[in-house]
């Protein structure tokens, strides 16, 4: 019982690096949540979620990097949330630790006109790069 405040569970290890994820995005430029959300193939309301402390969702690991690099981390800040994020997942942090340094890259694609098309062509585009770059480094 010498912990600081009540005893931190889960959801409490969670908040703190989302509200990490929060003040970083809250210090870039407007349009970030959507640039996130692009960059990761998602709806720009799996951000809020994501980024929220309000909310309990965890920030899969997968998408560290994108994250990192979108939002243009400082080396402290991410440090910082890289800790926090250990503190919450003990053991899929040595997967974002090592990860290699990421850039964004855009591309213009069809508007289908429709969301769910839209949301699977990212989605497809998204995996399909992750595929690349997962075979691309297991030869390192």
């Amino acid at each position: 019982m010498a912990d600081k405040a009540p005893q931190s569970g889960p959801e409490e290890a969670i908040r703190a690096y989302k509200t990490i994820l929060s003040q970083v995005i809250d210090q870039r430029p407007s349009g970030m949540r959507q640039r996130l959300a692009d960059a990761l193939g998602k709806h720009r309301s799996f951000v809020t979620q994501i980024s929220s402390p309000a909310y309990s969702t965890p920030i899969p690991a997968k998408h560290l990097p994108a994250i990192f690099s979108v939002c243009h981390f400082s080396p402290v800040e991410r440090d910082h949330f890289l800790e926090a994020y250990h503190r919450a997942h003990p053991g899929k942090v040595s997967l974002a630790a090592g990860m290699r340094k990421t850039r964004h890259v855009s591309l213009i694609v069809p508007d289908f006109g429709d969301d769910k098309q839209n949301a699977a062509l990212d989605r497809a585009v998204n995996d399909f790069i992750q595929k690349i770059t997962s075979i691309a480094g297991k030869g390192s």
